[in-house]
């Protein structure tokens, strides 16, 4: 599901959503006839990598400024096209190049969609863990199938099972329903025999402060708490009045005028149920946390807040600042180096905190 499948979501008109469409390629084109004028071979890395960051930054740019402009039946029409491309390329991509089988499942009333590494009754596979994964895209929008590809590489890396969840987003479904489908579908886990210390939380971006909102919740309303916490780029201080907000603004792939309105709706920014940044964090309920980000992000100084009150208040925290990258570079540029060292560290802060294994043969379950 998408959000523009969901009956409270208006969509746009067949027409209205192909011509949408032909904007968006138009947009995409002309974003990309900027890339040479703007010095693209320089850069942290070598000639390669230079270019192929600039090239992601100037498509997602253009992506991220197009949609934004868009009214919201127009957005949720452009969403659900490209969600449908994804559901037909994902599938056949990640068996191929991860091992990994994607299928559908609706967990606490809340659809989503597992990424698990394919096994046969001569190849079984042990399940390791489970991640509970909640997708970036700004509280507002993107859909499990557009992340398969990172989830299912995580799964590979990681031996764990991954649930991304398919939330409600803003403007349609403002806080706290996000925060709500989280935790229902990780209450409903606990419920099927998921072991809490064999469950992470993990997202990235707007899902990243989802999934830290999710663990002050958790808190609040006394339900046990996951192994550990996984957060890409998390966006966790939505007041966004730290210096490199505007500093990075050049050199991210985000939009400098960063939205956040549609998902507070009221609320004020620096709520601590929002804005993780500002919550009283204690080791007593605030698992074990992996934070990894870019040095030329627009949300560093933020996440470099957020690491730093983990570390003072006492909570296990491992953190990976890349020089030089954008936002979720993990994600849009997982070739790199630096986005494989975060694989590799990511997996050994799995082993680490994913104590009490569940090895469970799926061989006869699955063909």
């Amino acid at each position: 599901m998408v959000m523009a499948d969901r009956p409270e979501v208006q969509t746009a008109t067949p027409a209205v959503a192909a011509i949408t469409m032909m904007g968006l390629g138009q947009n995409l084109l002309t974003g990309l006839a900027r890339v040479p004028f703007v010095k693209p071979w320089q850069g942290p890395g070598n000639v390669v990598h230079n270019l192929g960051q600039s090239v992601t930054r100037q498509t997602i740019r253009s992506f991220m400024g197009y949609s934004l402009g868009l009214p919201i039946e127009e957005f949720r029409s452009m969403e659900q096209v490209i969600d449908g491309l994804c559901g037909v390329v994902m599938p056949p991509y990640v068996r191929g190049m991860d091992g990994v089988k994607i299928t559908q499942e609706v967990i606490g009333g809340v659809p989503g969609l597992w990424c698990r590494r394919a096994s046969s009754k001569n190849n079984p596979q042990r399940v390791e863990g489970t991640i509970l994964y909640l997708h970036g895209g700004g509280y507002i929008g993107t859909s499990p199938m557009m992340y398969a590809a990172f989830a299912s590489a995580i799964a590979k890396q990681t031996g764990c099972d991954i649930f991304i969840a398919d939330y409600r987003m803003a403007p349609e479904f403002p806080f706290p329903a996000g925060v709500l489908d989280a935790a229902s579908v990780y209450t409903a886990l606990l419920d099927q025999g998921v072991k809490a210390e064999n469950l992470i939380i993990a997202g990235d971006s707007g899902g990243g402060g989802l999934a830290a909102s999710l663990i002050s919740h958790l808190h609040a309303t006394d339900v046990q708490m996951p192994a550990a916490l996984a957060l890409f780029s998390p966006e966790t201080d939505l007041e966004l009045d730290q210096p490199s907000v505007s500093e990075n603004a050049q050199y991210d792939i985000l939009p400098w005028n960063v939205p956040t309105a549609p998902y507070l709706q009221g609320i004020a920014p620096g709520d601590p149920l929002v804005s993780t940044v500002n919550a009283a964090l204690s080791p007593d309920w605030f698992p074990p946390t992996f934070v990894t980000s870019g040095g030329n992000e627009m949300f560093r100084d933020g996440i470099r807040i957020l690491v730093g009150n983990l570390s003072d208040a006492g909570i296990e925290v491992h953190a990976i600042e890349a020089e030089g990258m954008f936002h979720v570079f993990p994600i849009l540029m997982p070739w790199l180096d630096v986005s494989r060292q975060v694989f590799t560290e990511l997996d050994e802060f799995v082993d680490t905190h994913v104590r009490s294994r569940h090895f469970i043969d799926i061989g006869a379950f699955e063909g």
